[in-house]
């Protein structure tokens, strides 16, 4: 028996670095996004600075593990083999669960899991308790859970939600009223005192917070509990004299050093403390393990009081986990896509928006800009016109033609990121409340996107959205997390070993399947044969950088079309769908072609008027075909899922023969477009009539079917519905190739 336990607790040691790898991967978005979002100093810098931070913050982090070990649960009131149980249940959960939200790209709460993952675990090893037991009942189930110290855990992380957004958006508010958006011109004056109060903060921050149980720790701890305000007040004449001689001597923005300085105190502070949400259990259970082997007792009789007795880190095992945080974060894709949800979040500009609208997010909208039109009456005119001053935004904001490679937000409101995440989190340590540190940063970020009006009235309701989106995830967290270490852990009650091992093997499948899922994804976005904005300003320009564009369309709309139709007359479900999802992944990318329409037009003299015509046009030509292709892809695929009659054949051998005809047709408008051959274009709107006339002999050759011998009225209407739209997709590229074969011949 002694040898399960032992297999258990390697499996606990491997899962253990695992849940580093997929904890980091979610909680890097914590102290990276300010930095990469306002693009204040370089990425391998910040990584860099970052590193440091966890390596050092890992080192020297102690005292963390009482939530694993008795934070949630009475660890008396187990047995050995009972508290071994619930661990394993406990990091397999993690695991799956942080995973499943880095694949998403979506920030959690590692703190938020862990601590649901306890409750949830042991709450069902106590009913269990409970049920063979001839003496308690329901009511005895306080006995085994730490009611109290749950309750304050669960409270303090939900209520920092609340603080954190308000707090943020309320600075934010106020320093964006000082500086402005040309905050360039009074950073000058103002910024070493700006910089004194953010560093005193953060330095603050770092010393209580991130240094917090270290070895030196205990000599300063009694000066910043009882001389608070005068070390406060030192450190910001520091730092003012500091920032000043900084901007003199090295004329640049102390802004730098702050986010620098900021990125380094989050990251030391969530290695030092958040590292128990990922070893804590392991941990536990080695301590567990070595305690029942020193006592000679069997595993069903051994109690776990020993838990309650706080035990020192072990430095080696700091050591690895340190070294595997940084790995993690230098390698870790899925780390970069976590961090892209909140910056897109918080962007100021324009970008593309990763979530779509929802009915909740509407009304919140709806509502807040009537609160918002109901102040602004009762606010006086002057106070309103300074303000409005204040947050009026320079142009290239507004309208820059490459917003995806500008920064999603400056450095004012990534200097009060940092600086109101890292007081929020010292103010409840020093209070010794617990908070999740992905929740106050994510809520922070949001706040201060609100505040300097990143959610205009174009991109409210989908970042509204994405908010709601995140928070929701999080309170799915929670109840997933109970739910599902509550199961594992009866589960394993019941099977033992042999059900340890299943799990263990569904856990890698899984790891394994999310893994090859994120990087298809990865592959996919990174693909560049997709379509491609134009940067011309002529007419001539726009189709010679174009023809690549058309190209690309008509090679997938011919390939789509052909699969379609052979999909249809196999009867071939799966590469119908096929079809269908490359319809709407060539849509999207037109759709996001037209979407930067404003910024093209913006960006054009009084000389290119044309030139934007030309473009908008061919916008439109191609939105017809993908729309006609869309249509046709539909309808075969449903008919084909409803398990409709497959077309007969003579209705197979006409749409064989309009592929063919579409398909050579196609075909020589690809080569005409790769070889920038533009003069024969007219040889292909030539063909226009005869393509149409076949099409339409089609039709009619149906009709005189349907009188005589058709008797599927669902294979007519397929059939129709196919020939009408099919003569719309011709009409749109023969109106597109119009389009090119007058304006190349114009110019």
């Amino acid at each position: 028996m002694e040898n399960i336990y032992l297999l258990m607790l390697v499996a606990l040691v491997v899962l253990a670095i695992a849940d580093l790898v997929v904890g980091v991967s979610n909680d890097a978005v914590n102290f990276l996004n300010s930095a990469i979002g306002s693009k204040a100093i370089s990425f391998k810098t910040i990584m860099i600075v970052a590193s440091v931070g966890i390596f050092i913050g890992a080192v020297f982090s102690s005292g963390m593990m009482e939530v694993a070990r008795k934070g949630i649960f009475m660890p008396g009131q187990f047995y050995f083999d009972e508290i071994m149980i619930i661990f394993m249940a406990v990091m397999i959960t993690d695991i799956l669960l942080l995973d499943f939200f880095n694949t998403l790209g979506m920030p959690t709460s590692t703190t938020v899991s862990i601590v649901f993952e306890l409750l949830g675990a042991a709450v069902v090893m106590a009913l269990i308790k409970i049920g063979a037991s001839d003496t308690q009942t329901l009511a005895d189930l306080s006995n085994y859970i730490n009611t109290d110290k749950a309750t304050e855990i669960i409270s303090g992380i939900f209520l920092s939600v609340v603080i954190a957004f308000t707090i943020g958006a309320l600075v934010q508010w106020l320093s964006r009223l000082v500086f402005t958006f040309e905050y360039e011109k009074k950073i000058k004056n103002f910024g070493s005192i700006f910089g004194g109060i953010c560093l005193a903060a953060i330095s603050y921050f770092i010393i209580f917070k991130g240094m917090k149980g270290t070895p030196y720790y205990d000599s300063f701890k009694d000066v910043l509990s009882t001389q608070v305000y005068t070390v406060i007040a030192v450190s910001f004449l520091f730092w003012t004299l500091f920032s000043y001689l900084f901007m003199k001597i090295f004329k640049k923005s102390i802004l730098i050093f702050v986010i620098a300085v900021g990125t380094f105190g989050l990251a030391l502070a969530f290695s030092g403390n958040d590292l128990v949400n990922f070893i804590g259990v392991p941990m536990a259970a080695y301590h567990s393990y070595e305690a029942w082997a020193a006592s000679g007792q069997i595993s069903t009789e051994f109690s776990m009081e020993v838990l309650r007795d706080k035990v020192p880190a072990e430095p080696i095992l700091l050591f690895i986990s340190g070294a595997i945080m940084v790995l993690t974060l230098w390698f870790s894709k899925k780390a970069k896509s976590v961090a892209e949800t909140e910056i897109g979040l918080s962007r100021q500009g324009h970008g593309t928006e990763k979530f779509d609208p929802n009915m909740l997010s509407r009304a919140l909208v709806t509502g807040t800009t009537k609160l918002a039109d109901t102040f602004r009456v009762v606010i006086p005119g002057g106070m309103r016109r300074k303000i409005g001053r204040s947050f009026s935004k320079p142009d290239d904001i507004l309208i820059g033609d490459k917003a995806e490679e500008q920064p999603a937000f400056d450095m004012i409101r990534a200097a009060i990121n940092l600086t109101v995440a890292g007081v929020l989190i010292s103010i409840a340590t020093s209070y010794k409340l617990p908070l999740s540190t992905t929740y106050v940063t994510f809520m922070v970020a949001m706040g201060t996107s609100l505040a300097d009006k990143a959610w205009g009235r174009e991109s409210a309701v989908y970042r509204v959205a994405g908010v709601l989106k995140v928070i929701g995830g999080w309170f799915f967290t929670a109840f997933s997390a109970f739910s599902a270490a509550g199961i594992l852990t009866y589960i394993i009650f019941l099977g033992k070993g042999p059900a340890i091992a299943i799990l263990l093997l569904a856990a890698i499948g899984l790891l394994v399947r999310n893994y090859i899922s994120h990087k298809n994804k990865e592959t996919a976005k990174a693909d560049k044969s997709g379509l491609k904005k134009s940067e011309s300003k002529t007419v001539q320009g726009i189709i010679l950088e174009s023809a690549d564009n058309i190209s690309n369309v008509v090679s997938r709309s011919n390939k789509i079309f052909s699969d379609t139709f052979a999909g249809l007359s196999k009867q071939d479900k799966k590469k119908l769908k096929k079809s269908k999802k490359g319809v709407e992944k060539l849509e999207s990318e037109i759709e996001d072609l037209r979407d930067q329409i404003f910024f093209f037009i913006k960006s054009l003299d009084e000389t290119s008027v044309r030139g934007s015509s030309f473009y908008i046009s061919i916008l439109g030509h191609l939105t017809d075909i993908a729309q006609s292709l869309e249509y046709i892809s539909k309808k075969s695929y449903k008919h084909v899922n409803n398990n409709h009659k497959p077309l007969r054949y003579n209705q197979l051998l006409d749409l064989k023969e309009i592929d063919d005809i579409l398909s050579e047709l196609l075909t020589e408008i690809e080569v005409i477009f790769n070889n920038r051959e533009f003069q024969d274009i007219s040889g292909v709107v030539a063909k226009k009539d005869v393509v149409l006339q076949r099409i339409s002999e089609k039709i009619e050759k149906q009709v005189s079917r349907t009188r005589t011998e058709e008797s599927s009225p669902k294979n007519t209407t397929l059939y129709f519905n196919l020939l009408l739209e099919t003569k719309d997709l011709m009409k749109a590229i023969m109106s597109l190739m119009e389009e090119y074969n007058s304006s190349y011949k114009k110019v």
